[in-house]
C-alpha cells in the first residue's frame, strides 16, 4: 500500500485502558461531567448574550472562555464516551477525523491561554485604570483582543498540524485515548526533528508569553491594591485575582504534568487520565468560578429558571 493511499486509512486508537466494569463506571461518571459542562456554559452564553446588563467588556470576553470550553469537551468526551463502550480492538478512527480531532484539541489548549491573557488584561485596566477603562476597553478593543486570542491559536495550531500532514507513515495505531499532534507524527518513520523543534518552540513561547503576561499583570494589581486605602476595591480587586490565579495554576500544573509524561512511555495510563482531567475539570470549574460566582450572572440565570417555572 503507497504512502498515498495509507495516508487516508483507519488508524486504530489504544484509548484508555480499563475493565469493562471499570469502563461503564467511567462512562457514567463522564456522561454526568459532559452534560454538566454543556448544560452550565450553555446557560451562561446564552444569558450574557440575552441580557442587557451583561454586554461589558468583561462579559463578553468571558464568552470566548466558555465557547471554548463548549467546543474542547465536544471535541474530546464524546469520542471517549463512544470507546468506553467499544471493544479495545474495534476503536477505529480515520486519518482525516483524527487530524480534525488533533486540531481542535491544540486550538482549545492554546486558546485556554490566550483567553486567559486578554481576560487578565480587561481585569488590570479595571482596577489599575478604573477611570480609563471605558475608553479603553471599547467595543472595538474586545473584538480585537477576541480576534487576536483565536486567530493566534487556528494559524500556530494550523502550522503544527501541517507539518505533521505531509510526513509518510508506516504505522496505523495511535498510542493514545485522543488524537494528538505527537501521537500522529510518532506514526511516522521519517525524520521528525522540524516537528519536535516547532512544537516545543511553539509550547515554550506561549507558556512564556501566557506566564509572563498574566504574572506581572497581576503583580502590577496586587501593588495597585497595596497602594490604595479603598477596602471596598482591594475587596474587589483580590476576589477577582484569586479566581483568576486559581484556574490558570490548575491548567498549568495539570498541562506541565501531561506534556513531562508524554516523554516517557511507562507513564501512558497515568497521562491519559490526566490529560482528560486537564480537560474536563477546568471546563467544569469555569463556570463556577467565572459565571455563577458572579452575582450578575447567578441572579440572571436564577431569575430565567424563576420565570419559566412560574409560566408551567
Amino acid at each position: 500500500m503507497d504512502n498515498l493511499t495509507f495516508r487516508y486509512s483507519i488508524l486504530l486508537l489504544e484509548g484508555m485502558k480499563v475493565t469493562p466494569q471499570s469502563g461503564y463506571i467511567a462512562f457514567i461518571f463522564l456522561l454526568i461531567a459532559y452534560i454538566y459542562i454543556m448544560v452550565c456554559n450553555i446557560l451562561i452564553l446564552i444569558q450574557i448574550l440575552t441580557e442587557k446588563s451583561l454586554h461589558q467588556p468583561m462579559y463578553f470576553l468571558y464568552c470566548n472562555l466558555t465557547l471554548n470550553d463548549v467546543i474542547g469537551t465536544t471535541v474530546l468526551v464524546p469520542r471517549l464516551l463512544k470507546d468506553f463502550l467499544t471493544d479495545p480492538s474495534a476503536r477505529y478512527i480515520t486519518y482525516v477525523d483524527c487530524v480534525f480531532q488533533a486540531y481542535f484539541i491544540h486550538v482549545n489548549g492554546t486558546t485556554s491561554h490566550t483567553i486567559l491573557m486578554i481576560m487578565a488584561f480587561d481585569r488590570y485596566v479595571a482596577i489599575c485604570n478604573p477611570l480609563r477603562y471605558s475608553t479603553i476597553m471599547t467595543s472595538e478593543m474586545v473584538v480585537k483582543l477576541s480576534a487576536c486570542a483565536w486567530g493566534v491559536a487556528l494559524v500556530l495550531v494550523g502550522i503544527l498540524l501541517g507539518l505533521t500532514i505531509r510526513l509518510s507513515h508506516c504505522r496505523s495505531v495511535i498510542q493514545n485515548h485522543v488524537c494528538d499532534n505527537a501521537s500522529l507524527f510518532k506514526l511516522s518513520c521519517e525524520n521528525v526533528v522540524i516537528n519536535n523543534v516547532y512544537g516545543l518552540t511553539f509550547t515554550l513561547v506561549l507558556l512564556v508569553f501566557s506566564i509572563g503576561s498574566v504574572m506581572l499583570t497581576y503583580l502590577r494589581i496586587a501593588i495597585v491594591c497595596f497602594k490604595s486605602k479603598n477596602k471596598a476595591t482591594n475587596r474587589k480587586a483580590f476576589k477577582t485575582v484569586t479566581t483568576h490565579l486559581t484556574l490558570y495554576l490548575l491548567m498549568m500544573v495539570s498541562g506541565f504534568v501531561v506534556i513531562f509524561l508524554h516523554r516517557f512511555s511507562e507513564y501512558a495510563d497515568n497521562r491519559r487520565i490526566l490529560s482528560v482531567i486537564f480537560n474536563v475539570v477546568p471546563s467544569g470549574l469555569n463556570p463556577i468560578i467565572y459565571g455563577l460566582q458572579t452575582m450578575d450572572i447567578r441572579q440572571g440565570i436564577f431569575k430565567r429558571f424563576k420565570n419559566k417555572l412560574s409560566g408551567m
